[in-house]
């Protein structure tokens, strides 16, 4: 594939790694604060339309504006900007059929960690107990709570409470805490680097080629139907 990093800072230059890795080639890096990438002058190049697939990691408050013009150039997106409303793009790429696909988090263990969530809220409802979600973040991220969390939260529902912390650099801990008088159950994943983000990314890629309209992880790994 013939990729374009919309976003090249500590995330781009993970995806780039294991995208080389897995033998995909970048045809451009867009990106007015990184040096080795092009600024707003880059979205005039007739070149871009040669991409098969833009990878989308950048800020909440330009994130729009980029899903918009890759999807007006009938490009396919990955986006894993949180912090925005990614339902008008999303309705914009079941309109016009260009495929784009959006998560809150790309790895592949917070995936199966969503899953596990679903699941284990289903059967630990009946009893009683109260859930809660702590989530842990480097000091720069923009958005608060996470997406990650705020993904955990929506499929337990009821206004979970979310704690969010946000300290060093970690790249990221979420935990789902269930509580009773009795006893309590916790599960929780730990990230231990940008390249499990990255490999999903690619993945995510790879596997929307020949797709149209919106699209989930879930449906990249399997997970949609469980």
């Amino acid at each position: 594939m013939k990729l374009l990093l919309i976003g090249y800072g500590k995330m781009g230059h993970a995806i780039e790694r294991v995208a080389l890795s897995r033998g995909h080639a970048v045809l451009l890096r867009i990106d007015p604060f990184a040096p080795e990438a092009m600024g707003e002058e880059a979205w005039l190049r007739d070149d871009l339309n040669q991409a098969d697939v833009a990878i989308e990691f950048t800020t909440p408050a330009t994130a729009s504006d980029n899903v918009s013009r890759l999807l007006d150039r009938h490009i396919p997106v990955v986006c894993g900007t949180t912090g925005w409303d990614i339902q008008p793009m999303q309705t914009k790429s079941r309109k016009q059929g260009t495929p784009l696909l959006w998560a809150s988090n790309f790895s592949l263990g917070v995936n199966l960690f969503f899953a596990l969530n679903a699941r284990l809220n289903q059967l630990i409802r009946p009893y009683g107990y109260q859930p809660s979600i702590t989530e842990i973040h480097h000091v720069h991220k923009l958005d608060q709570p996470s997406g990650t969390a705020k993904t955990l939260a929506a499929a337990i529902g009821n206004d979970v409470p979310i704690h969010s912390i946000r300290e060093g650099e970690v790249l990221g801990i979420h935990s789902v805490l269930w509580d009773s008088p009795q006893d309590s159950i916790e599960i929780k994943h730990c990230a231990k680097s940008r390249d499990g983000f990255a490999l999903g990314a690619v993945l995510a890629a790879e596997w929307l080629q020949g797709k149209t309209g919106p699209h989930t992880m879930a449906e990249v790994l399997g997970l949609d139907n469980i």
